[in-house]
């Protein structure tokens, strides 16, 4: 007859043998327990790093996610040491991707602001005088086809660069140059029509 050993509980194990008990069989319960020895440790790193308290509560998750998806990738000595330094990794990542993002959203601010029209400039048909509307339009008949288009899709059509760009297939730089164009030549039309806007 043999005589069955207690198995130790999880809790009894030691880093080693939580980590060889899961490395072997992939349960992550057992790697639960052993994360679980951590997570202290993992949110103040975090906070230390990311200083938000959401973000760092997001971190500890996403990070226990990432070692059990990376079964077998690592097999550490020291499992309180290796996690330290997975988790600062990790919150540089983190920092690194939100100053990325920080760094498109400010160039694609820039270049909105670049790609609208400035205030002072007055729309042409802010006039209501039907004197100014007929010069206006006799202008705008006189402006070639691409400059006319762009105008006309732009204050009538009351269309964005993006969208003429689409639709005339071309960049928003040559939206923004033909509208300038045209919007120079309008002036020069209107005013030897002696009509300012």
């Amino acid at each position: 007859m043999q005589l069955k050993v207690p198995r130790k509980k999880e809790n009894e194990l030691s880093d080693e043998e939580l980590l060889a008990r899961y490395l072997a069989g992939g349960d992550l319960e057992v790697l639960g327990t052993l994360y679980n020895r951590y997570m202290s440790l993992v949110y103040g790193v975090c906070l230390k790093y990311l200083r938000n308290r959401d973000d760092s509560r997001d971190a500890v998750i996403k990070i226990f996610e990432k070692i059990a998806g990376e079964r077998g990738k690592h097999k550490p000595d020291n499992f309180r040491a290796w996690l330290y330094v997975v988790t600062k990794n990790f919150c540089l990542m983190e920092l690194r991707s939100a100053a990325s993002l920080k760094a498109k959203h400010e160039e694609w601010s820039a270049e909105q602001e670049f790609f609208m029209e400035p205030e002072t400039i007055l729309h042409p048909i802010d006039r209501d005088d039907s004197e100014t509307d007929r010069a206006l339009q006799e202008c705008i008949e006189k402006l070639v086809k691409l400059q006319r288009v762009t105008v006309e899709l732009f204050y009538f059509g009351n269309k964005c660069y993006k969208e003429i760009a689409v639709e005339l297939n071309t960049d928003e730089k040559r939206v923004k140059s033909l509208l300038q164009n045209g919007k120079r030549n309008l002036k020069i039309c209107l005013e030897g029509k002696n009509v300012r806007y």
